[in-house]
């Protein structure tokens, strides 16, 4: 896909995901979703992106830089890495959150959990060397 493609895509299930409360429809439907506002590593612009999500509650999701199995980290990756604090839309509530990226024994046991709902995550780690990080999306003061 295009990145024009894409980021008209992007902007369909955002309007989606405005319009119905956080849920999309389409290939997405039923899929839990947020969007993530973060500013760009390198250009500090203002970014918002369509996630899935497993939620874990109290105001806690989980995030997959699985980039569709592709060996490079998506860009929201990097934004990230090079800045936590971020907002989060989340259903109908829209958020400040910070993201902690999991590791260790924290990221096996939410791994375990992710491939089991959501299978296809699994076929995508299949296709790359790379090991998908897991960031913890959760509600921060202020």
């Amino acid at each position: 896909m295009t990145e024009d493609a894409q980021s008209r895509s992007d902007e369909d299930v955002i309007e989606q995901f405005r319009a119905n409360g956080g849920r999309v429809g389409g290939a997405l439907a039923g899929t839990p979703m947020v969007l993530l506002h973060s500013r760009g590593a390198r250009t500090g612009a203002a970014r918002v992106t369509p996630l899935a999500c497993h939620p874990l509650g109290d105001d806690r999701v989980v995030v997959v830089a699985s980039n569709g199995g592709s060996p490079r980290h998506p860009a929201w990756y990097h934004n990230l890495v090079a800045d936590p604090r971020i907002t989060v839309e989340y259903g109908a509530e829209t958020f400040p959150a910070v993201a902690v990226e999991l590791h260790g024994e924290d990221r096996a046991a939410i791994w375990a959990d992710v491939v089991a709902r959501y299978p296809h995550v699994g076929r995508f780690q299949t296709r790359t060397a790379r090991v998908f990080p897991l960031f913890l999306l959760a509600r921060r003061a202020g």
